[in-house]
């Protein structure tokens, strides 16, 4: 199997990169997260080189790029520790979009693709625990007159967003898959309370009391999950390229920093850590890969794949980014220092769209006698 990029997607890696080195680095970093983390400005740059509409389709104004393309994305803004909602925003909101009516579709996608209008999910309720099934939401109405009751949390730059896509319950019980429906709320029919994040991202709790919305489809719940699965793929390249310019950044300390006069680098326990950290970024690298390749898959052998990728994703990430912590001492800690930076965003990227342990209990809970292994 040949897991070599195209060449367009090799300059569309080297365009990020190139942005992300020219307009970005640690001190715009700290100064939007003390700002308290709005980001709105940087997804205008985004926009700007066509990243907003990647996954948009080309009839809509954008680029029409797949999964692989998004990877190679997330995976360079991942390396520069560019905080946008890049996956909720460019990559799962086209993705629910593209189950509404043609009208809505045509309203709102090419605003997506031109950065003219910042369309998020807002999926989480405080007692779901990560399962898309549990909507308390409630939706009433019909036609073009629907109304939603809602409180969504930590939804993505949720005080700067200009619409949210919200799942209500039409009909059902609390717990059912079926009867969640999926809408569109624009902002001025909501209360937001938006607040700064520990990685020095923004999001923000909702509160929706009768509000208007536009029905984007009734049998939300399968949309919902190919949504997703897209998110939590997109979330695991970010964090193999996070993992990767950590260690790199790790890498130079070890080379630079001198201990009874020789370089951390030259001592052997030190040596067979950062082999150990290279293992898990390269299991975390091969299982990001096998992530966005399955997002084709049909639905139950796609949200496996996913799952999977995610405990590996999930392992990696807090491993790596405890021994880089660790390897660079008490400078590794402080605020000033790059490395804290990436070691925040990882630690938040691993709660994000289900924590490792959510995942392990999907991919449990889909296991037969072959475990997976052969299928």
């Amino acid at each position: 199997m040949d897991f070599d990029f195209s060449d367009d997607q090799q300059s569309l890696r080297d365009a990020v990169r190139r942005w992300v080195d020219k307009g970005w680095g640690i001190e715009r970093h700290r100064a939007l997260a003390r700002a308290g983390g709005a980001t709105r400005a940087v997804w205008g740059e985004l926009a700007g080189l066509g990243l907003a509409g990647l996954a948009v389709p080309e009839a809509q104004g954008g680029m029409g790029l797949g999964a692989i393309e998004a990877m190679v994305v997330a995976e360079e803004l991942g390396r520069g520790l560019v905080q946008v909602p890049y996956a909720h925003a460019a990559l799962m909101a086209p993705r629910l979009l593209a189950a509404a009516p043609g009208r809505l579709r045509a309203d709102w996608l090419p605003r997506i693709a031109a950065g003219a209008a910042l369309v998020v999910p807002a999926l989480q309720e405080r007692h779901a625990r990560y399962h898309i099934e549990a909507v308390r939401a409630r939706a009433s109405g019909g036609g073009d007159q629907w109304m939603v009751d809602a409180v969504k949390c930590l939804v993505p730059a949720g005080d700067e967003a200009d619409a949210y896509l919200v799942p209500a319950r039409i009909d059902g019980g609390e717990r059912d898959a079926g009867g969640i429906g999926l809408f569109l709320v624009e902002r001025g029919a909501v209360r937001v309370r938006g607040y700064p994040t520990q990685d020095g991202a923004r999001a923000a709790d909702l509160s929706c009391v009768a509000a208007p919305a536009q029905l984007v489809c009734r049998d939300g719940h399968p949309e919902l999950e190919a949504a997703l699965d897209i998110g939590v793929a997109a979330n695991c390249a970010e964090a193999v390229g996070l993992m990767d310019r950590l260690v790199e950044i790790t890498v130079e300390y070890l080379n630079q920093r001198k201990q009874f006069g020789a370089a951390l680098a030259s001592f052997q326990a030190l040596r067979h850590r950062m082999a150990d950290v290279k293992m898990q970024l390269e299991l975390a690298r091969s299982m990001s890969y096998y992530a966005s390749l399955r997002l084709e898959a049909e639905p139950a052998a796609r949200r496996h794949a996913v799952s999977q990728a995610r405990v590996q994703l999930g392992q990696s990430m807090r491993f790596v980014g405890q021994q880089c912590i660790q390897l660079h001492g008490g400078i590794g800690c402080t605020d000033e220092y790059i490395a804290s930076h990436y070691f925040k965003r990882l630690t938040m990227l691993e709660l994000s769209l289900g924590d490792t342990l959510h995942h392990l209990g999907q991919v449990a809970a889909a296991m037969r006698d072959h475990a997976g292994v052969f299928v």
